[in-house]
């Protein structure tokens, strides 16, 4: 049985949602970017080759829609290369290096991309997720509804259906108190969080593996991207540095 491995990955910055600089950038056009950077770092190899570029998307929808793996491949160069969305929301993108890896073990092939692509600046122009609800699931969606409204007792797995449909913020409500997390732990493990982000961006520590993106900018000037969004090196460190971390 052969054994898979990876030779080569890319990834663009990572942007804000629509304040970022990546808000003009549509999905297809910046995945298409990163696939071309990452078969660039394997020179030796020839893209015909690649048996299919499996695409993650949680929203594939919109500019993201059309199945997306197959228009990322055009866009790419690889004309002659299948193409496949995967969407299993957060972790659509790792479904991919599965799926790859037990293609490669099968001896389906011997080449694949495993891609992901997320713009949510540009839900505005189509989401998966518009769709009318499925009226079975009404008792657990008041159920969701009536628990937003406070004063509920603390979350515990109910009978029957689950709310399908529950935003992730009132899911993270309810796990916090289904493991008793308090509003302090939070606060202190995200001041944690910022404060290691923003040295890093000091350090340089991501810049060898992130992928500088062309695009435009909102007057449509062209730019290129090379670093994330979020915080600056050195813009909010004094205030992050005097919050308390969690550990």
């Amino acid at each position: 049985m052969p054994e898979a491995v990876i030779v080569a990955t890319a990834r663009s910055p990572i942007g804000r949602a629509f304040k970022g600089q990546l808000a003009s950038i549509r999905p297809d056009d910046l995945a298409s970017q990163i696939v071309k950077a990452v078969l660039a770092k394997v020179p030796a190899l020839d893209p015909h080759h690649v048996e299919d570029l499996i695409m993650g998307c949680g929203q594939p929808a919109g500019e993201a829609g059309v199945n997306i793996g197959r228009v990322t491949a055009v866009l790419a160069g690889l004309d002659d290369v299948p193409g496949v969305t995967v969407n299993r929301y957060c972790s659509s993108s790792l479904q991919t290096i599965r799926m790859a890896a037990h293609a490669i073990k099968a001896g389906e092939g011997d080449v694949f991309i495993a891609a992901g692509v997320e713009t949510v600046s540009r839900f505005s122009n189509g989401m998966a997720d518009d769709g009318p609800p499925n009226p079975v699931f009404a008792d657990a969606m008041a159920r969701t509804a009536k628990r937003a409204e406070g004063g509920a007792e603390t979350w515990a797995p109910p009978s029957g259906l689950p709310d399908v449909y529950i935003a992730m913020g009132e899911t993270a409500e309810n796990v916090a108190q289904y493991e008793n997390v308090s509003r302090e732990e939070q606060d202190e493990f995200a001041a944690l969080s910022q404060q290691r982000a923003s040295v890093a961006l000091e350090r340089g520590y991501w810049a060898d593996e992130i992928t500088p993106i062309e695009t435009v900018d909102p007057e449509g000037n062209p730019v290129t991207i090379t670093q994330d969004d979020g915080i600056r090196a050195g813009t909010t460190a004094e205030k992050l540095a005097a919050l308390k971390p969690v550990f």
